[in-house]
């Protein structure tokens, strides 16, 4: 059965200036004892989510208000005073068979969510301009993609999607789930990765603006990095060959693929302590 919840705040009467309390739901699950998968997507803002010892999911929605100003009906205000609206989210989360979905219907503000989960929770999650993403204490699957903003992933476990076109990728795995492949990404920022010192797996490392260094021992592979990527003929008649500028190796012998790509960055593998 599917649960809707949806919260607004009142503009209090008379307020020039509102005051911006957070949005506040707590999303019961159909089950405790099962892992969650939440999704959550922002247009505008920032997503914290932190693991817990939890059997239900909280979601805390705090707008930061539309600060922008209308010069152009600035001539028709003959000197009156501009009222800051309440700055509402308009938070709307469903859950269904475990599966939390957490939207936002504000456009023109930024929002910045924080959210409590039970540990053993799937994550996928996006924003796209004015916010970061922030991650601590959870294990599952997660995908982490921010559009302007970092990605910070903290004392998690299982497998990462990771990206940023603009900001750092920064990662802390204590475990993983052996056999799955993983990718960290970002076109203008450092990556820099902490794995336990038992990885297995195969990596393909490239920074075309940078350097990578590693804890690790890493076995580099000069016939897959000097591999064409892309050889046939072309559909304009032309033949193509090109070449992966990455660089190829192995941790521990090898295994499921890691993928590391900066354009504009340092990439840094780090081994646990």
């Amino acid at each position: 059965m599917t649960k809707s919840i949806a919260i607004l705040l009142l503009l209090a009467g008379g307020a020039l200036l509102a005051e911006e309390s957070p949005e506040k739901a707590t999303v019961p699950l159909k089950d405790p004892a099962r892992p969650v998968r939440l999704r959550a997507h922002l247009m505008t803002g920032g997503i914290t989510v932190k693991g817990g010892d939890v059997k239900e999911v909280t979601v805390e929605a705090t707008s930061r208000g539309n600060r922008e100003r209308h010069e152009s009906h600035a001539d028709r205000s003959d000197g009156m005073h501009r009222l800051e609206l309440p700055g509402t989210a308009g938070l709307d989360v469903t859950e269904e068979d475990n599966v939390v979905t957490i939207k936002t219907s504000s456009m023109n503000r930024a929002t910045d969510l924080t959210i409590t989960v039970p540990r053993k929770t799937s994550l996928e999650l996006k924003c796209m301009n004015d916010g970061n993403i922030y991650v601590e204490g959870v294990e599952g699957e997660i995908d982490a993609n921010n559009l302007n903003g970092k990605v910070t992933l903290k004392n998690v476990a299982g497998s990462v999607v990771a990206h940023s076109l603009n900001g750092a990728v920064t990662v802390s795995l204590d475990r993983i789930d052996s056999g799955k492949a993983m990718s960290f990404s970002t076109m203008n920022g450092d990556i820099d990765v902490s794995l336990p010192a038992s990885l297995k797996a195969n990596v393909r490392m490239k920074t075309d603006n940078g350097d990578i260094y590693s804890d690790f021992d890493v076995k580099l592979d000069a016939a897959a990095s000097s591999r064409p990527i892309e050889q046939g003929r072309q559909p304009d008649g032309s033949y193509r060959l090109r070449f992966d500028q990455a660089v190829h190796g192995s941790i521990n012998g090898g295994g499921p693929d890691f993928q590391f790509t900066s354009f504009n960055g340092q990439i840094y593998i780090r081994k646990n302590k």
